[in-house]
């Protein structure tokens, strides 16, 4: 490998010649060997936008030279669109304020900035430092850049699949409305209720997560841009960070702005907390849907068996034949994932000391991991399970009619001691509660037919009932 020569504070280091970054990138890679996990892309794009935005608001303040300017936004343009991703190497498992990543930024910027200027003739060099991450420093830039990539992930990523599987589940309810089976409580027989109906609860979970995920998330729109190094702004000019965020504002489509308190906006992530814990809603709400489908479509034969799912591949390496609820099984695990790093987010979080909290790449890494995994589990469990979800009729049938809770609809008429004593006489002889009924001479057939009728239990309307009867 071909290496260059770079310089720092710290003095002369070598870097890959091939390679964007300077000699803060370096260190940093040679000083941290932990782990796998890599400072998302997100957080790198965020931070070209933010870079891009204080380029801009410099020349306004007229606080930079305007050719080296328009080669720092040039140069940002590319990295937002990816044209530089794998110069961007660092680990999560770095500095706390995330000032490593924003060096790899600024120098990667800076060095095709000067290429940019150098190949329109111009001897000048951008510095990393004094041009790139002028008016700015990580301590604002990168609490910046995890609100713009979590606001980004969540609206432009999650939400459109939260949208669609709502909207899909509503498409089932109207399917299966019609369709009465027995519902269950305590894992138990229960009273009756239409699948329509069941799924219905399932869409209104998403729903209400949805508008928890959207409110919290509009918190996120307040930038710690402008509070440079401890939130006084030193060394940016009045008003830059209003400015900045403006800009940011117009790249992004989204209204971020300036926090109004930067010493907040520096040390504390509760906003964070606040959208991570409308995640953890969203999660713990599907892995009742998903633990639903996979209970009513257990079996084929031995199980519930209400509804079919897609057979998307074999089950078993020993049983020819075998089926099993994976797209449930994923999302399941996932949803595990999302809640342990919801702990880990909360724990960090709690740790801003005086002007800065220093778990911020832990943070918004585990942050943006919950919103991918959300966002493709979701996907999946739709395309591949959801909207193939079938009404098994013969099952729903016979089930709800060896059901003994129908005999709840007998309450008003003959007393609950008396519809007990129907529905234990029923289970203990192995009989139907209308031979039940009878035998206990407390209804005859015809008032247990005027009385029992399922249809009736489920609270339709009267054009319903007609409809089904």
């Amino acid at each position: 490998m071909n290496f260059r020569m770079e310089k720092d504070t710290m003095g002369e280091i070598q870097v890959p010649a091939d390679k964007l970054w300077g000699a803060q990138t370096q260190r940093s890679l040679n000083n941290f060997h932990i782990g796998t996990e890599k400072m998302p892309l997100d957080v790198v794009k965020a931070l070209a936008i933010i870079k891009k935005a204080a380029a801009k608001a410099n020349v306004d303040f007229e606080n930079i030279d305007l050719l080296k300017a328009e080669a720092i936004q040039q140069a940002a343009d590319e990295v937002i669109e990816g044209k530089w991703d794998e110069h961007f190497p660092l680990l999560v498992w770095q500095t706390g304020s995330g000032t490593q990543t924003n060096m790899n930024v600024n120098e990667v910027i800076a060095r095709r900035a000067s290429e940019i200027l150098q190949s329109k003739g111009s001897s000048e060099k951008v510095h990393p430092n004094d041009d790139v991450n002028r008016s700015q420093s990580s301590n604002d830039t990168f609490p910046s850049a995890m609100h713009i990539a979590g606001v980004l992930a969540i609206r432009g990523q999650l939400l459109p699949v939260l949208m669609k599987m709502s909207s899909t589940l509503q498409q089932k309810i109207e399917q299966f409305n019609q369709i009465i089976k027995i519902g269950r409580t305590h894992l138990q027989d229960a009273t009756p209720l239409t699948l329509g109906q069941e799924i219905s609860g399932w869409r209104e979970m998403l729903e209400k997560t949805r508008k928890m995920i959207e409110v919290s998330t509009a918190s996120m729109l307040e930038l710690a841009i402008g509070g440079t190094a401890v939130g006084t702004g030193l060394n940016a000019p009045s008003g830059f960070g209003e400015q900045a965020a403006r800009y940011i504002a117009e790249e992004t489509g989204q209204p971020f702005q300036s926090a109004a308190n930067k010493f907040h906006a520096l040390t504390s992530h509760d906003q964070i907390v606040y959208v991570h814990g409308a995640l953890k809603a969203l999660a713990a709400d599907l892995m009742k849907i998903a633990n639903d489908v996979r209970w009513l479509a257990s079996g084929p034969r031995s199980g519930i068996g209400e509804i079919s799912i897609p057979a998307n591949e074999p089950g078993s390496s020993i049983m020819p034949g075998k089926v099993n609820p994976t797209q449930s099984e994923a999302l399941t695990m996932v949803v595990c994932q999302v809640m342990g790093n919801d702990t880990g987010i909360g724990i960090a979080a709690s740790q801003g000391n005086f002007e800065l909290n220093v778990f911020k790449p832990m943070i918004i890494y585990s942050f943006l991991q919950s919103v991918t995994l959300l966002r493709d589990a979701m996907s999946s469990f739709h395309d591949r399970c959801l909207i193939g979800i079938e009404a098994n009729l013969k099952v729903i049938e016979h089930l709800m009619g060896r059901s003994l809770m129908l005999v709840t609809a007998l309450n008003p008429y003959i007393g609950y001691e008396n519809s007990a004593k129907i529905a234990k006489l029923a289970h203990e002889e192995g009989i139907t509660l209308r031979e039940a009924a009878i035998r206990s001479g407390l209804l005859s057939s015809e008032q247990f037919d005027q009385y029992v009728k399922p249809e009736r239990m489920v609270g339709y309307t009267s054009e319903q009932r007609d409809s089904h009867e």
